[in-house]
Parts: C-alpha cells; sequence; structure tokens
C-alpha cells in the first residue's frame, strides 16, 4: 500500500510540473505519435521528436524498456528553455536522483552547479555514465488514431544530459535514446501527466527499412490502411512483472528493472511442448535472473544456452518433416535452411510455428514464419533466435524481428501487455499507419 501511495504523490506531482505545458494550449490531444523507422545497418528502431527553444528535430533509438530519455548535451545543445534540476528539486525525487554535484567549467546545459544526476544507460553497448537531470520543450505530434494532428508541446519535459562518448554503437545520426521502460519520468509517463491519457502506449515495428512503423502514445483504437481498426477487442493481454532486480547498466541496490516482463510457461514447436528447464522461465526474486522481457534494443530474440538448445532441435526435427533441408549456419545465427521447401505465404516461409505459451494453454505469443525466420540469401533462410549462453542475466528476450508487424500496447495502469499477433494475418502492416493525410 505504501508503494501505491508513493506512486500515486509522485504521479501527482509529475501531473502538477507539467500541467502548465498543457494549460497554455486550448487544444486536448486524444493521443500522440510518433514514427518509427529500423535502421538498416544496425538494426535498431529509431524515432524523431523535436526538443529545445527554438526547436530542433532530434532522433533517437527507441528503447522499450528504457529509464528515460536521454540526450547528448555536449555537442550543439543550444536552447533557451533548458533548465538544469536542483538539488532536492520535484524533477530529482521523480528522477530518483538523491545526489548532488557540481561541475567545475562555465555553465552549460549538461554542466551546472547545485544540480542532481542520473545514470545514463547505452543499452545497446552496456554501457553508463554520469549525466545532469534537466528540463526543456519537447514537441509531437498528436493523432485521432487514423492520422497525424497538429503538434503539441510539454514545456517542462524531464530528461537526462548525456557525454558525446555514450552514442557509441548507436545508429548514425541519433543524439541519444528514448526510454519508454516503467519509470516515473519515461516519455509514456510524462506525455500521460502532460495530457490526461490513461497510462497506455502502443508499439508497431515496421519489418521494412524504408517504411515507418509508429509508437501511440495514449489509448485506442488504432487504425491502419486499408480500414483495419484494432482495440482493446484485438488484443491477446497477458500480465506484466516486475523484475525487483534492475538490468541496466549501472544502478543502486533495492532498484527494481525498468523493462517489461511477461510469464511465459513454456514453448512449443508446431503445437508440441518443448522439453525446457521450467525454472528458467521464473525470475529469481533475489538475483534477478530468469524471466522474459521485451527488447527494442535486441534485433532478435535470444534464449539461454539449454532453452535454444531445446527449441532449435525442435525445429529441426519439425522442418526435417516438411523436407526443408538444414545448411551452414550463417552468423549470427546457428541453424539455417535451404529455401527449396520453403513456400512462401502471406504470414511469411511456411515453416513450423512456435508459441510462447503464457498464463495458461489457450493465451500463447504464436510466432509464424515472418518473425521467425530471416532471409540471408535468395537460397538460405535463417531461424531467427539467437543463443543467449548459459549465463543469460534473463532467460527469453524477444527482439525486434519477433514484434515486427505486431502492434503490442502496454497498459501500465492495468499492468497488463496486449498483443495482436501478426498484422499480416490481417492483410495490414506497421507500416501502413496513414502518417500523410493531417486530421
Amino acid at each position: 500500500m505504501a508503494t501505491s501511495l508513493q506512486f500515486c504523490f509522485l504521479f501527482s506531482t509529475l501531473l502538477l510540473l507539467t500541467s502548465t505545458a498543457f494549460a497554455q494550449q486550448s487544444f486536448r490531444p486524444k493521443a500522440l505519435i510518433i514514427p518509427v523507422t529500423k535502421d538498416a545497418s544496425t538494426l535498431q528502431y529509431t524515432t524523431r521528436i523535436s526538443q529545445r527553444t527554438p526547436l530542433v528535430p532530434i532522433s533517437l533509438v527507441l528503447d522499450l524498456g528504457g529509464q528515460y530519455l536521454w540526450v547528448d548535451c555536449e555537442q550543439n545543445y543550444v536552447s533557451s528553455t533548458y533548465r538544469p534540476a536542483r538539488c532536492r528539486s520535484a524533477q530529482c525525487s521523480l528522477a530518483g536522483a538523491d545526489g548532488c554535484g557540481d561541475c567545475f567549467s562555465s555553465p552549460k546545459p549538461g554542466c551546472n552547479n547545485n544540480t542532481c544526476g542520473v545514470s545514463p544507460d547505452n543499452t545497446v553497448t552496456r554501457t553508463a555514465t554520469g549525466g545532469e537531470i534537466a528540463q526543456d520543450v519537447v514537441s509531437v505530434q498528436s493523432t485521432t488514431g487514423s492520422n497525424p494532428g497538429q503538434n503539441v508541446t510539454v514545456s517542462n519535459f524531464i530528461f537526462a544530459c548525456a557525454p558525446t562518448f555514450l552514442l557509441s554503437g548507436l545508429a548514425s545520426g541519433v543524439s541519444g535514446m528514448a526510454g519508454l521502460g516503467r519509470t516515473k519520468i519515461a516519455l509514456s509517463l510524462q506525455f500521460a501527466s502532460a495530457f490526461s491519457f490513461k497510462r497506455k502506449f502502443a508499439v508497431c515495428l515496421s519489418s521494412s527499412t524504408s517504411a515507418n512503423g509508429v509508437a501511440f502514445f495514449g489509448d485506442g483504437p488504432y487504425s491502419f490502411l486499408p480500414g483495419v481498426e484494432l482495440d482493446s477487442d484485438s488484443l491477446t493481454y497477458t500480465p506484466l512483472f516486475i523484475n525487483p532486480v534492475s538490468t541496466a547498466s549501472t544502478f543502486s541496490q533495492g532498484d527494481a528493472s525498468s523493462e517489461y516482463f511477461i510469464g511465459v510457461k513454456s514453448i512449443k514447436v508446431n503445437d508440441k511442448a518443448v522439453t525446457i528447464n521450467t525454472t528458467l522461465l521464473s525470475i529469481n526474486t533475489t538475483s534477478g535472473v530468469g524471466g522474459t522481457k521485451i527488447s527494442t534494443v535486441n534485433p532478435y530474440t535470444v534464449l539461454e544456452a539449454s532453452i535454444f538448445k531445446a527449441v532449435t532441435e525442435a525445429f529441426i526435427t519439425e522442418s526435417a518433416a516438411r523436407n526443408i533441408s538444414r545448411v551452414t549456419a550463417v552468423a549470427p545465427f546457428e541453424v539455417c535452411f535451404s529455401t527449396e521447401n520453403v513456400l512462401s505465404t502471406r504470414l511469411g516461409p511456411s515453416v513450423p510455428e512456435i508459441d510462447l505459451v503464457l498464463q495458461n494453454e489457450s493465451t500463447y505469443w504464436r510466432i509464424f514464419g515472418a518473425n521467425s525466420m530471416v532471409y540471408v540469401s535468395d537460397n538460405v533462410v535463417c531461424l531467427g533466435f539467437v543463443n543467449g549462453g548459459e549465463d543469460a542475466r534473463t532467460s527469453i528476450v524477444i527482439g525486434g524481428h519477433q514484434l515486427e508487424d505486431n502492434l503490442v500496447q502496454f497498459d501500465l495502469a492495468a499492468s497488463r501487455v496486449g498483443f495482436s499477433s501478426t498484422l499480416l494475418g490481417r492483410q495490414t502492416t506497421c507500416s501502413n499507419f496513414n502518417f500523410t493525410s493531417v486530421a
């Protein structure tokens, strides 16, 4: 109960801090959208928002489980509305930043006296460093759910400054990372506070590097061409779980993970149960090891070594029964096949389906060929799962490729995640949101 009351107090504080931004706008958006692009070189998913005064469009790597927005303040950060968070301020409390610091040079974004700091985390390279908490203007597009609308701004958006070196390993041209994780200053909760949205957001990743996917902040329905509308009745829901031990690169004792964990109970291949050590599917509440999380910074699903072995062996057996021949592996994959006897269907290559069974046998996340397989050449297709090794921190990490062309909604108030299964079965894709026609 204390935790719930504390959250309500902090959410109310965030609402008060951001209400000024909304009060200055007579337009009340129904929801917000940001485009999501798949970077061809890194397979990272990037988005664009505008920040600062005057507004500057910036590109960011989208990090589903990231703690907050962090931005390179070392290079060309110029803004008349930048405000560092002073020690013991409400902003510091929301960010979980208890310490105070000084900067021994002339004041500038990212370097001010009597400010609090956090540890911006490059979750791709697993690198973290110190950074100043600050506020500035952020602007994104509103939406009706079907079309983009006018731009709206949050004048006191809380974020972290980071040094330029933290961008190493990220997609070319980005200025930081946009965290949507389970924290009080993630993008999702700040937008919900600013515009009195329900604490929901949805992500729909495109499989194409030339056509945008989309992220929605606020409730649905979510509409895609040609006339496909997705709402809560269109989704299958499963509970979210909190990992009590942080999975960040650096953290304090007692910090919980900001990432999204779900309860996979078993795995099936071609509707046949795979024998695995089910202990690995639960989160160890002392160490935080185990369980299943959803990630946009892992391009492919990662399985702990023994789970990987069991799943791939089952997949190879079921594929052989269809006369699909195994061929030499192509890194980073370990299991590849000739395309000779692999038929193409609307749901991708015709291969054995993989089911992640959730809270009961009738609730499962089915992975069809479009999400399980990766073409590496005209003649070779590989199973898009990688081996996480015996010491995997998380037993199953559902990666970007397996999320593509699926609408995934995170309902934070109800602590559940809803998924559509592949939109290809509904004759649409995540790149079919109508970005071109303004409402």
